[in-house]
């Protein structure tokens, strides 16, 4: 074993690792005397089976927001030489979408720690905590979807009132 006085590292690592296991041990504890939580079904390959699911919803929600960037960027130069109303209501749309956009990359990201760390205390043998942990993980997931799902309808809107506006023009 490693002098835990010569790598003060490996003694922090050590004591945070120790720390984690009783409070997780005392949490799951409680959970366990309190519900009934059954965890045969929930090994290792569960939450792996979402890391690509997740992994793809960064990739879409890293496009839209590229595309939106750039959108963003055209209609500014655009309203900057002709001011309209139009344009306005077009940018204070997407600012809307960006807002949703990055809470939905930040539930994303939750979900994506919670899975790593429910996975961490399946292999640590706390399969109770990480059944829980595991349901914060799906939680964020949704979150992330119904947030996604928001974002579609106001890009929708944002559709109507291009094609309102080109058919005042007509």
């Amino acid at each position: 074993m490693p002098n835990v006085l010569a790598y003060p590292h490996i003694g922090y690592a050590l004591l945070t690792a120790f720390f984690l296991k009783q409070v997780i041990k005392r949490v799951t504890e409680r959970v366990t005397k309190s519900t009934m939580i059954t965890t045969e079904e929930l090994t290792l390959t569960v939450p792996a089976l979402i890391f690509p699911a997740i992994s793809l919803l960064f990739l879409s929600y890293t496009n839209k927001f590229l595309a939106l960037a750039t959108l963003i960027r055209t209609l500014h130069s655009s309203y900057k030489e002709y001011p309209d109303t139009t344009i306005s209501q077009q940018i204070a749309n997407l600012s809307r979408r960006l807002i949703l956009i990055k809470h939905m990359q930040g539930a994303g990201i939750m979900s994506f720690i919670l899975c790593v760390v429910s996975m961490f205390l399946i292999y640590l043998g706390f399969d109770n905590a990480a059944v829980l942990i595991f349901g914060g993980c799906l939680l964020f997931l949704l979150t992330s979807l119904i947030l996604c799902a928001i974002e579609i309808h106001i890009s929708i809107e944002a559709l109507d009132l291009q094609i309102h506006d080109m058919e005042l023009k007509e």
